[in-house]
Formats: structure tokens, sequence, C-alpha cells
């Protein structure tokens, strides 16, 4: 007699618990397909420089499509590499000032794969406080000793260094995207070479925003091409495509190719959001002044708002973080700047490392005087009750 499994029980219960506890801590997360094109004023997305819909941009991805398919078809290694790929890895690498670039699937698998190939079971890994979550979970899956240090603190991360005595390096964000302040790189660059340590810096903020024509933050704290630096990146932020890079000197980039799981087992990037980044890294090539109005932008939004009252770190690069008095306060505050035509970011823990929620907006390059004015006058229209500077500073936000 053939044996009948039993019925299926709910061993998914406890998710329940879960939402409803996200639910009183005003911590949903929800998806909202936009439609093309969105009639919201964008200042929530990572379209620092206004490229992704440039029609240079949208060229170069669709005639990579045409010429090499709509998928790479498999990993770097085997047939995910094709020459835009390379040409794509020599530009990125020049514009930068390094040796060597190499590309993966998305800024995230940049991030792990540069920090669990140039670590293992006997290596320290410093990490700042502020790192983003990739960062984070490169930190885990290293399987090395990792060190937090306080935000922005040279001295902790030289002292960490010091202790260990063995192979070390230092990862930290170049621009934190929660505030968008800037790490301070020569520091950190400093505590490293005292203690004959790597650096490690995720560019992804930084790169067409920070230094000559938007090289990024290390061009412009002359680390670039230093044979102790290595950057990662994302192509899906200020060239507006997809996709990450991790670039320094080209033993690094040859290590990575041989020891990087998350290049080795991914699928190549498809040749579409290579043409489309390589695209974009021309244009800026082209038009560098594009840096200088996204962080002109940034600073415009910034005065403007903590003019009016409102709390907001001030930006290094181009994003801008207003603090709101509550999560569920801040998820409130940007569904009504939606209603009223403005998409902005709303950060909540986890997401936050420090428990305050904001919202984060995005200057963009190609923002007009008209709709920095309709953006501001949205954004305090709309303030919640305590978003206030007096508010802020009663309860030591300040």
């Amino acid at each position: 007699m053939p044996q009948h499994a039993p019925d299926p029980v709910d061993v998914f219960a406890w998710i329940d618990d879960a939402e409803r506890a996200r639910e009183k801590a005003g911590l949903v997360r929800t998806l909202r397909p936009r439609p093309a094109p969105s009639p919201l004023l964008d200042l929530a997305s990572n379209d620092y420089l206004g490229l992704s819909r440039h029609p240079g941009t949208v060229r170069g991805a669709r005639e990579a499509a045409e010429r090499w398919g709509a998928g790479a078809t498999g990993s770097r290694l085997v047939t995910g590499t094709t020459e835009l790929h390379a040409e794509l890895e020599r530009e990125l690498a020049a514009y930068c000032g390094f040796e060597a670039a190499l590309v993966l699937s998305s800024g995230y698998a940049a991030n792990l794969a540069a920090v669990t190939a140039l670590s293992d079971r006997g290596t320290l890994v410093v990490s700042d406080a502020g790192n983003h979550a990739s960062i984070v979970d490169g930190c885990r899956l290293s399987r090395a000793e990792t060190a937090v240090i306080p935000h922005s603190d040279p001295a902790a991360a030289r002292k960490a260094l010091a202790a260990h005595g063995g192979r070390a390096l230092l990862v930290t964000d170049s621009v934190f995207s929660v505030d968008g302040d800037a790490a301070p790189l020569a520091a950190y660059a400093a505590a490293c070479r005292a203690e004959g340590a790597a650096l490690v810096v995720d560019d992804a903020h930084g790169l067409g925003v920070l230094g000559e024509g938007g090289r990024g933050a290390l061009h412009a704290a002359g680390l670039a091409g230093a044979p102790d630096v290595v950057a990662t990146m994302t192509l899906s932020k200020s060239l507006g495509s997809q996709g990450g890079a991790v670039l320094g000197p080209a033993k690094v980039v040859r290590h990575l190719v041989n020891a990087a799981r998350t290049f080795i087992f991914d699928t190549g990037l498809a040749p579409a959001a290579a043409g489309a980044a390589l695209a974009s890294l021309r244009l800026l090539r082209q038009e560098p002044e594009r840096a200088d109005r996204a962080r002109e932008v940034a600073a415009q939004l910034y005065g403007r708002l903590t003019a009016s009252g409102l709390t907001a770190a001030r930006p290094d690069a181009a994003v801008v973080s207003v603090r709101a008095p509550s999560a569920s306060a801040a998820l409130r505050w940007a569904a009504d700047c939606r209603e009223a035509g403005l998409s902005v970011g709303c950060f909540r823990p986890p997401s936050v490392p420090d428990g305050i929620s904001r919202l984060r907006l995005t200057a963009r390059a190609d923002l007009t005087g008209e709709e920095i004015t309709r953006a501001v006058e949205t954004i305090l229209s709309t303030a919640p009750a305590g978003a206030a500077d007096g508010w802020a500073r009663s309860e030591g936000w300040l």
C-alpha cells in the first residue's frame, strides 16, 4: 500500500509574528512598481548625474544588446566575458586612476568579492561602523576576525590594526549612504600604512560626484592607483546602469579572478548593462561639469531645508539626509511627499545604524532650479510635527 505524506503544517507561522512586530514598529517595507516614465519628481534614486535615461546611455545599452545578445550566457570565466566587458574594465580603471579593474554583476557582489578574497581566518578586517550592508556581509563571509570601529575614527582604526600584528585590511565606504558624509580617507590610509595594512574603499557614492571630473573619492584624496589601495564601486548610481567593479593593482584583480566566489560562480554582467555603463562613463569624461552640478544641487537642498528649520546632515557628495521624529513619521512624510508628486527615500531601522529615521534625498545633476524649489517646498509643506530644528536639538540629535 502506498504511504501518504502527512498533511502539511504551517511551518512559517513565525512569520506572522514578525510581520506584526514590523507593523507595530512602523518598519514594513513594500514594493511600488513605477510606470515609465514616472510622473513623480525623483529625489529618491541614485541617478546622481541624470544619465540613466540619457539618449547616449540608452543607445549604448541597445547597441550592446543587439550585438552581444540579451544575456552574458555564462560566468565570466566561461562565456560571460565579451570584448565589451574588457573595454569597460580598461576605461574604468584608466579614468579612475587604477592599474586594473574587474566588472561584476553588482556593487554588492564587488564588495563581497574584495573583502572575502583579500582576507581569511588569520586576517583582521577593520570595518567602519557606518559601512554598507554589503561590506558587513563581506566581513561575515570572510571568516576573518572583524573589528568594528566607531564611525570615521582613524585613531580607533590604527589602534585595532596595531593590536593585531598580522595581515590586515581596513574597509570603509568613501561616502556613507545614510548621511552622505565622507570618510577620512587620508587619515585611514595613514593608519593603514603605519601598520602595514591594506585599504579597501567602497566608492559607490563617490564615483561621478567627487574628484576631478567625478573620478571618485580616492582620486580626490590622492590615493587612486596606490599599491596598497583597492576600490570597489557600483555602475548603478552615477553611471545609471547596473553592475559593480573592483579596481586596484593588477595582481589584486588577477587574484580576484581566481579566488572571488561572487565573480567565479556568478553569471557575467549583461552586455546591455556593460554597454550602458561604458556609454555613461564616456559621457562623464566629455561632460565633467556634471559632477560639480550634483554637488551644487546637494548644497542648495541642504541650505534651503536647514534654513527653514529642518535638521539635515551637511552633504559631502550628493546625498542629503533629513532627520525625522520617528520611523512612522518618516514613513508618513515620504508618503505625503509622494502624494504631492515628489519621490524621496525613507531610511528606517535596520538600514540606519544609529536608529534615527530619515528622509534621504539624492541630488541629481540634471535638476533645474524650478525643480529644486518644488522639492524644497513639498518637503517643508509635508513635514511632520517634531521635524523642526528645535525638536531635534531637544532630543540630542545635534
